[in-house]
């Protein structure tokens, strides 16, 4: 295996912050392999969370939203020949939409691996287990792949120190609550939010809020209701998803809605009790054993993430 493509259809930081554990298994299990990344979208890993040092060599086809328009079946292949990528030893495709797939299968390979329609697609027939790329993955090549997951020690010097420098003692508790996504209402109320911090303020722990610097009118707000609070993002001409990795590493726990920021702090592997309305749990939660999940669909049986009250998430912290 001397040449790996990567193929993601997902366009979210979120969406490539999930896949962390699979690279860097696949990275470990391959260590003289060179791995190559196509997606639908950008190459966040090169880009956004290059501090995270998960790299990928981004194959570029000139075809935008790769995989989502039927006429690509006509090009993927030429265009790939015109850039002189070569032949892949194996492409890993991690979506499940029969389109995507036959249009992905036009560049020259040896071995494909691929979930949609069950592993009917793939060069080798197994039986797929679940969602669980690794464990798949496994039984696709006879032998174990390590599951290994990102560690924040990984991070550099410089991230570390300065999350130590914004975050120096101890009882903090983070809040996500801005959604990437403007299409889904993922948001909970900002004054449920503000109410469930100043509760927290009086058992002895410090509120933390993740917002980006140019919402400032978001960090009024919350300043002017919870006086107490900080913003630690704003205190540093650092400004990167790795710093907020770092800087959840330094918290008690986090509350978050469903967005990026909630996988960032995920990456910290801290207790986090994450809140869920419109979107999937099972599919877009973290996988790690400290995570509380509250979704309203089975606790309240709506897709209204408000139905949430704020004593039901105080009781998990």
């Amino acid at each position: 295996m001397k040449k790996i493509l990567i193929y993601n259809s997902g366009g979210g930081l979120g969406d490539s912050i999930q896949l962390f554990p699979l690279i860097i298994s696949l990275k470990n299990h391959f260590k003289k392999s060179k791995f190559y990344y196509l997606g639908a979208h950008s190459n966040h890993f090169n880009g956004k969370l290059k501090e995270y040092k998960i790299n990928l060599e981004t194959v570029d086809l000139g075809l935008k939203y790769f995989g989502f328009r039927w006429w690509h079946i006509l090009f993927a292949k030429r265009n790939f020949l015109k850039k002189s990528y070569g032949t892949f030893d194996l492409i890993i495709d991690l979506q499940t939409k029969i389109r995507n797939s036959l249009i992905l299968k036009r560049i020259p390979h040896n071995s494909y691996y691929s979930r949609s329609l069950n592993g009917y697609f793939s060069s080798k027939k197994i039986k797929i287990n679940s969602s669980n790329h690794i464990e798949n993955l496994s039984l696709f090549f006879e032998e174990d792949v390590i599951k290994l997951d990102f560690m924040v020690k990984s991070l550099s010097k410089e991230l570390l120190n300065e999350a130590k420098r914004l975050l120096p003692n101890s009882n903090y508790v983070g809040f996500s609550i801005t959604q990437g996504n403007r299409y889904r209402k993922k948001s909970w109320s900002i004054y449920k939010f503000t109410s469930l911090a100043n509760k927290i303020l009086s058992k002895n722990k410090v509120p933390v809020f993740f917002i980006e610097k140019e919402n400032i009118n978001l960090i009024e707000k919350i300043k002017n209701q919870v006086p107490s609070a900080i913003f630690p993002e704003l205190a540093s001409k650092l400004a990167c998803p790795a710093l907020v990795t770092a800087l959840a590493s330094r918290l008690n726990t986090a509350v978050s809605i469903d967005n990026g920021i909630m996988h960032m702090m995920a990456l910290a592997d801290i207790p986090m009790i994450v809140l869920f309305g419109p979107t999937n749990s099972e599919k877009f939660a973290p996988k790690n054993k400290f995570i509380q999940i509250l979704d309203s669909k089975k606790i309240h049986k709506t897709k209204d993430i408000n139905s949430i009250e704020v004593d039901e998430v105080l009781a998990l912290i």
